[in-house]
């Protein structure tokens, strides 16, 4: 090849770059429409965060009651401690796939123009056997929801869900049935 014809080449490889760039780049055809895949990835996504958010609310509103029930009750702070840090472990596994430790569920606050009305307090019975039913009912309720849930998980999710629902099974039991053995 001559000079002059590796120059043409050079030219009209650089010209056919330079298209292809603006081609890439230029907003003629308006903006670009997501695929269908895309599109359901979307929806998948959205739905799993939703759930992951059911699911924390659950375990949280489980947690407050455990917080509640020591507060009325400290004498059993021995048979509830070590469950209420599990719960509080669901509670960061289910929301951000992790474990470890939470702390007591505090108001704390938020950023925002308009103050946010805090939780109405979780009522605790007097007696506390009525106390420890009324939690073992709670953590029924939390796992019943926990498995429901598990249709709808992503399998991965639904393996943490199950194994919530289980422990929160074990809990119950631990509370009414355990306490006999």
């Amino acid at each position: 090849m001559t000079t002059t014809g590796r120059r043409a080449l050079l030219a009209a490889g650089a010209a056919a770059g330079a298209t292809a760039l603006v081609g890439c780049t230029s907003g003629a055809e308006g903006p670009r429409r997501p695929s269908a895949a895309e599109r359901e990835a979307e929806r998948v996504a959205r739905a799993e965060a939703a759930l992951r958010a059911r699911s924390v609310t659950v375990a949280r509103g489980l947690l407050e009651r455990y917080d509640a029930v020591l507060a009325a009750h400290p004498s059993l702070a021995p048979r509830l401690t070590p469950l209420r840090r599990s719960v509080a472990a669901h509670v960061k596994a289910l929301g951000e796939g992790g474990t470890g430790p939470v702390e007591p569920v505090a108001a704390s606050p938020k950023p925002s123009a308009r103050p946010t009305p805090s939780p109405a307090p979780v009522p605790v019975a007097a007696d506390p056997a009525t106390a420890l039913k009324e939690l073992a009912a709670a953590e029924r309720t939390s796992s019943d929801g926990h498995a429901d849930a598990l249709l709808a998980a992503p399998p991965e999710y639904a393996r943490l869900l199950a194994s919530v629902a289980a422990s929160g099974a074990v809990h119950a039991y631990l509370l009414t049935e355990g306490a006999r053995a």
